[in-house]
């Protein structure tokens, strides 16, 4: 394990320490490329979620599925990763070897996805992914809590999401043709291809250990124990899930609202290509505003321009709009996230919040698909989906007195 306080006048490579995990070369803890292996590391669980579109469109086409089947499946996989981000949440701060679960837990996701690609019979499809999902999940809580033992957490949640939007784009760009070529499981080939990638990472990152306990009987009265404030925690975790679950619900069933305004499936999919490569500025602008600006101001601004782009999708049978509204909601959505997850990892330092924000970012997008098709299924219009979605997004507005108040925090450490 690298001294962090020494690292700061290291090169970005450091030596691991012997005696530790690996002996193998790992990057600087505060460095760029420790923030950049850090997002593989906690986007590798959650990477279906970016390619939801073209997984729900070939079950339904290639596998003949409908709207609420595939929402079913979807539904299962994600759902998985919230019960296995619920359950890592309560004893993240106790995993000290957590590269060797994080191995494990990658291993054991590649397994799954080599037993869909090989299922026989469509009805095995939903307990397989959720088991995967549980792994993916507890994947990402151990993710999301070394980011918040990190120096910069705020850069760090970022840069997971301009590793997942990258990751979309290209997914969106080219897995539609393969599925029409190779058939309904070539996503889950490019899930195999992000998770061996992902291995191959981890040995380079470094140890991240948990911040040592206090010692007894030595706290000054001056030094208040460290308590995590419930209601701001709880309204922030409320808004992230509101959050995902709004943008998820129309995003999973992108291709078939876009048919139902008409569009053409080769349009949607250089659209979609084209908005996740734009919407990476999203991330990227919250990496720079999070360590330069308060919390409130560029959330609030941010969650305003995600409500009036999401409203745009009811024109969506003009191409031009449709358009704007991807990379509108695209850019905002990956500057949202990061701010959201932040604030729950300042609320304790072992990383337990952050892992819990994680689960209530997955409960978000299991939901979402599950709801929207049943929605659909049951006689339920696209435009009235995107209304209701907008007005669920609007909700995420109460997280701003939560963010005023760390941010009020934060000006009283520095004073």
């Amino acid at each position: 394990m690298s001294n962090p306080a020494e690292s700061l006048n290291q090169n970005t490579v450091t030596t691991g320490t012997p005696g530790k995990h690996s002996a193998l070369p790992t990057v600087t803890d505060d460095s760029w490329a420790a923030s950049l292996l850090l997002a593989f590391l906690s986007s590798a669980g959650l990477y279906y979620v970016n390619i939801f579109p073209v997984i729900v469109s070939a079950l339904m086409e290639g596998a003949g599925l409908s709207n609420a089947q595939a929402g079913e499946i979807t539904f299962a996989n994600t759902i998985g990763a919230v019960v296995g981000a619920f359950a890592i949440s309560w004893v993240v701060k106790k995993i000290h070897r957590w590269k060797t679960a994080a191995a494990w837990l990658l291993c054991l996701s590649m397994s799954m996805d080599l037993a869909t690609i090989s299922l026989a019979q469509i009805d095995l499809l939903i307990p397989l992914r959720f088991v995967h999902g549980v792994l993916g999940g507890a994947l990402v809580g151990i993710g999301f809590a070394v980011i918040a033992r990190s120096a910069a957490p705020g850069r760090c949640y970022s840069m997971v999401l301009i590793v997942q939007y990258t990751g979309g784009a290209f997914g969106m760009l080219v897995l539609p043709a393969l599925v029409s070529q190779h058939g309904t499981y070539v996503p889950f080939y490019a899930l195999l291809v992000f998770s061996s990638i992902t291995l191959l990472m981890l040995p380079f990152i470094g140890d991240y250990p948990l911040p040592e306990p206090p010692a007894e009987n030595v706290q000054r009265p001056s030094q208040p124990a460290e308590r995590i404030e419930w209601h701001p925690l709880l309204v922030t975790l409320f808004a992230l899930f509101l959050f995902q679950f709004a943008n998820m619900a129309l995003f999973a069933f992108i291709f078939d609202l876009g048919k139902s305004f008409g569009l053409e499936q080769a349009f949607m999919s250089e659209t979609l290509f084209a908005a996740n490569f734009i919407a990476i500025s999203g991330a990227i602008l919250a990496a720079w505003t999070s360590t330069r600006y308060p919390i409130t101001g560029p959330l609030v601004l941010a969650l305003v321009m995600t409500v009036l782009g999401i409203l745009l999708f009811v024109y969506s049978g003009n191409k031009a709009i449709f358009v704007f509204a991807n990379i509108a909601t695209g850019i905002t959505w990956a500057f949202c996230v990061p701010y959201f997850l932040t604030m729950a990892s300042r609320f304790d330092k072992a990383g337990q919040m952050a892992a819990f924000g994680g689960f209530a970012s997955k409960t978000g997008l299991a939901c979402g698909p599950l709801v929207a098709g049943y929605f659909i299924s049951g006689g339920g219009t696209y435009t009235q989906m995107i209304v209701i979605a907008a007005a669920l997004l609007a909700l995420c507005l109460l997280s701003l007195p939560a963010a005023r108040h760390l941010d009020s925090a934060t000006e009283l450490a520095d004073a």
